[in-house]
């Protein structure tokens, strides 16, 4: 029958979800990004993150 007659699932994980550990929470403060302490990597990916966007908003359209 169905679970109104107090039959389980067999997955035992479906019933009790994990929670997320307190450490791997975000506080919810965001981190400032700096471009003076910025090295060649930083600058490439902001490019990279600018054209694809530009892409994006081309393909909207």
């Amino acid at each position: 029958m169905g679970r109104s007659r107090g039959q389980r699932t067999r997955d035992k994980n479906k019933a009790t979800l994990p929670q997320v550990p307190k450490q791997l929470k975000s506080d919810g403060i965001d981190v400032e990004y700096s471009a003076e302490f910025a090295d060649h990597e930083d600058l490439e990916a902001q490019a990279r993150a600018a054209a694809a966007g530009i892409r994006r908003q081309e393909r909207k359209r």
